[in-house]
């Protein structure tokens, strides 16, 4: 008797704010684009931690004009920005920390164990 779950994958489109990782575990996503270039590649693996710390600098996934992201959080002056590491992309004033859903706190390289990085 297999003990073993499956994991629901689900397309981002279909997955509402609702739906989240909020439990407090961590959880595994996958970095798709160039908007957080150099330092997060397409295929990159991310692990984030729902309850982390927010902090000037860390790199978080949050819920902003109804999608998520994945960005640099920047706290400045009391002003929260979300800064996409590629120039090309625009940075964006929110409210506060509460658009942070969690903190990356690692990235790897599928099938590449000893490239991985660890944020915390």
């Amino acid at each position: 008797m297999s003990t073993h779950k499956t994991i629901p994958i689900m397309p981002a489109e279909e997955i509402s704010e609702g739906d989240s990782c909020s439990s407090g575990e961590a959880y595994a996503l996958m970095v798709h684009g160039e908007s957080m270039m150099p330092e997060f590649a397409e295929g990159d693996v991310i692990i984030v931690e729902p309850d982390g710390l927010v902090k000037d600098g860390s790199y978080v996934v949050a819920f902003h004009h109804g999608e998520y992201t994945m960005r640099q959080m920047r706290i400045q002056d009391g002003r929260h920005s979300l800064v996409a590491l590629n120039e090309n992309f625009p940075s964006e004033d929110v409210p506060g920390i509460e658009v942070v859903k969690g903190v990356v706190i690692q990235k790897a390289k599928p099938g590449r164990r000893k490239d991985s990085k660890f944020y915390v």
